[in-house]
C-alpha cells in the first residue's frame, strides 16, 4: 500500500503526458508540426510501455487518464473541460434538445414512480399513459419499494437522502430509456380506476424543451423564457414569437436569467429576429488573429417592437451574446444584474473512446468590440470559482454602484451610450436581488410533494380549470395553504407576509402540474421584481390619452 501511495504522483505525471498524445485526434490545422515523430514522443511511449509491462502493481490507466486530462485542461482556462464517456450522451442529449425514451416526467411518491406529466407527442402519450399513473414494473424490473432501492444501490444509511433520490431516479431512467424503436413493457397502477394495466411502449425521440414558457403578460406585452441555446431552441423560440405576435404583442420580455449558454449560431439566429439587415451581431477571433463576423439578415419578424432582456449573474455565454448584441446596437433594454462574464468559445472534440473535450478555440466580442470575459488566473482558479460569493460581499447584487468597471475598457454604442467590457454585461436598468422573496427550507421543502398529492387526490375536478380562472379563483378561501401549513408542524405562528408568498408559490407549483411551466411563471411573475420593473418601464413609455 505504501508503494502505491508513493507512486501515485508518478502515475498522474505520466498520464498527463499521455493526455498530450490524445490531441492527435483533434482537428488542429498544424498536425504535421505538432504531432510529428520526435524523441520526446518516443520517450513518452517507452515510459508507458515500462509502466504497462514492468511496473510491480496493476494500474487503472483509464482512471488515471481521466484525472490527468481534467487537471491538464484546468491549466488552460475555466471553460476547457473534459467530458467522460459516461456523461457525454447526457450532455449531448441536452444540447441537441432531444433524448430517446418514453416521454414522461416523474417523481417518487410514497416509494413509487408517479407520472407527473406526459410529454405531448411522445411515445407515452400515444400509448395512453396519463398523469397520476404509477409505473410499478418495467421489463420485469420492480420499480417501487425495497426492490427499487436495492436496484438503485441505496444503502440503509442513504435512505431518505438526496443521494438516495438521485440514485433511484437514475435507476428508473435506466429502465425506461434505451435504443430507438425498442420496446419496454410496463405495468401501471391507475388510481382513478383502481386498475393495474399493461402497456407496451416503443421508445422514440422525446423533445427536451429549452423554451419552457411563453405567454402574454398584458394585452401588448409578451414573455418568452429561454433556458439554454440548444439545437432546437430557435425553432421553439420562433414558434413562441409568432404566436405572441398573432396576439398583438408590441413589446417582448426575453428572459435569459440562469441561462448558461449553448450554441452560438442559435443565439445569432434569435438576435436576427430583432435587428434590421446588416447589423453586426458578434465576432470571434482565434489565436492566429482570424476574425469571423456574424451579421443580421432581412428576415427578422420583430424588428420594430420593444424588447426587454432579463439577465442575472447566472446568464452566461450565448445569453451574453444576445444581450450584448442588442445593447451595442441600441436595441431594447437590458434589465437585471451583471451577467456571468464568459467570452470564450469552445469546440467539442472527440477523443476516440467515447469521451470528448470542449476546448476553447477563440474569444468572442460584442459589436462595439467588447470582450466580456471576466479575468481568470491559472495560479488562483478559486477566485474565478468564487466570483458569485465575491459579488455578494462587494454588494453588487444589491446596488449597481457597487459594480466595479474598468475605464480602460469603455466603449460607445452608435447612439452614444457607454458600455464596458472586462466582465459580463452590465444592465441598462439594474434590479437588485430580492432578499425578502425567499423562504426558509422548512417552509418549502415539502412543496412539490404536497402539490402533486393535492392534484392527484383532486385530479378530476382540477382538470376542469383553465389557467386564467385558476389564477384568479383557486384557493381564495385559503383552505389549501392552511392544510399545507398544518402539515409543516411549525413551532409558532407564521408572519402574514410569509404566508402570502408561500401561498403564491404553492399555487404556482400546483399550476405547473396542471398547465406546465407557463402556469408556474404566470403566477410567480406577479411578485417578480424584474417583471414588475418592466411593467413600470412600459407604463412610462406608453403615451397617456
Amino acid at each position: 500500500m505504501k508503494n502505491k501511495i508513493i507512486n501515485i504522483p508518478l502515475f498522474i505525471g505520466v498520464s498527463v503526458a499521455i493526455g498530450i498524445l490524445i490531441g492527435s485526434t483533434l482537428n488542429f490545422k498544424n498536425k504535421s508540426i505538432l504531432f510529428s515523430s520526435n524523441s520526446s514522443e518516443a520517450k513518452i511511449k517507452r515510459l508507458i510501455n515500462y509502466i504497462e509491462y514492468d511496473y510491480v502493481d496493476e494500474v487503472d490507466t483509464d482512471s488515471l487518464l481521466d484525472i490527468a486530462i481534467t487537471n491538464m485542461l484546468k491549466k488552460l482556462d475555466p471553460h476547457s473541460v473534459y467530458i467522460p464517456k459516461e456523461e457525454l450522451q447526457g450532455v449531448r442529449e441536452s444540447m441537441q434538445g432531444k433524448f430517446v425514451g418514453i416521454g414522461i416526467s416523474f417523481l417518487m411518491h410514497d416509494d413509487s414512480v408517479a407520472v407527473t406529466s406526459v410529454i405531448k407527442g411522445g411515445p407515452s402519450e400515444h400509448a395512453g399513459i396519463k398523469a397520476g399513473d404509477r409505473i410499478i414494473i418495467a421489463n420485469k424490473d420492480t420499480l417501487f419499494g425495497k426492490p427499487l432501492a436495492k436496484k438503485a444501490g441505496v444503502t440503509a444509511a442513504e435512505e431518505g437522502t438526496r443521494l438516495a433520490d438521485r440514485k433511484i431516479s437514475e435507476a428508473v431512467m435506466k429502465s425506461l430509456k434505451g435504443e430507438p424503436d425498442t420496446e419496454v413493457d410496463i405495468q401501471i397502477y391507475r388510481r382513478s380506476t383502481h386498475e393495474v394495466l399493461p402497456f407496451s411502449i416503443t421508445r422514440g425521440e422525446v423533445p427536451i424543451k429549452s423554451v419552457p414558457a411563453y405567454y402574454m403578460i398584458t394585452d401588448h406585452l409578451g414573455y418568452i423564457k429561454i433556458d439554454r441555446f440548444a439545437r432546437t431552441t430557435y425553432d421553439e423560440f420562433k414558434a413562441a414569437l409568432d404566436e405572441l405576435i398573432s396576439k398583438n404583442m408590441t413589446s417582448l420580455v426575453l428572459d435569459l436569467r440562469g441561462n448558461p449558454g449553448g450554441f452560438m449560431d442559435i443565439a445569432n439566429s434569435i438576435v436576427d429576429e430583432f435587428l434590421e439587415e446588416g447589423k453586426l451581431i458578434v465576432f470571434t477571433k482565434n489565436k492566429n488573429g482570424e476574425v469571423d463576423k456574424s451579421f443580421s439578415t432581412d428576415t427578422g419578424d420583430f424588428e420594430d417592437g420593444k424588447v426587454y432582456v432579463l439577465i442575472d449573474q447566472n446568464s452566461a455565454s450565448a445569453s451574453e451574446i444576445v444581450a450584448g448584441a442588442l445593447q451595442d446596437n441600441d436595441r431594447g433594454v437590458i434589465v437585471g444584474r451583471r451577467s456571468f462574464g464568459k467570452g470564450l468559445v469552445q469546440q467539442e472534440m472527440d477523443l476516440g473512446d467515447g469521451s470528448a473535450v470542449r476546448l476553447t478555440t477563440s474569444r468572442y466580442y460584442t459589436p462595439t468590440g467588447r470582450s466580456i470575459q471576466k479575468p481568470y488566473s491559472h495560479t488562483n482558479p478559486k477566485s474565478y470559482e468564487n466570483d458569485y460569493i465575491n459579488r455578494i460581499y462587494n454588494g453588487e447584487l444589491l446596488s449597481k454602484d457597487s459594480i466595479k468597471v474598468n475605464d480602460t475598457l469603455k466603449f460607445i454604442t452608435p447612439k452614444g451610450k457607454i458600455v464596458y467590457g472586462g466582465g459580463g454585461i452590465i444592465p441598462d436598468v439594474f434590479v437588485p436581488v430580492d432578499t425578502l422573496n425567499s423562504f426558509e427550507t422548512r417552509y418549502y421543502r415539502k412543496l412539490n410533494a404536497f402539490a402533486f398529492k393535492y392534484v392527484d387526490n383532486h385530479r378530476a375536478e382540477m382538470e376542469q380549470w383553465d389557467l386564467p380562472t385558476f389564477v384568479k379563483e383557486f384557493d381564495k378561501n385559503n383552505e389549501v395553504i392552511n392544510q399545507y401549513i398544518s402539515e409543516l408542524d411549525l413551532q409558532g405562528p407564521m408572519f402574514p407576509e410569509t404566508k402570502e408568498k408561500l401561498q403564491l408559490y404553492l399555487k404556482a407549483v400546483i399550476a405547473r402540474d396542471l398547465f406546465g411551466e407557463t402556469g408556474y411563471y404566470t403566477l410567480t411573475h406577479t411578485k417578480d421584481n424584474m417583471i414588475v420593473k418592466v411593467l413600470e418601464l412600459e407604463n412610462q413609455s406608453t403615451p397617456k390619452q
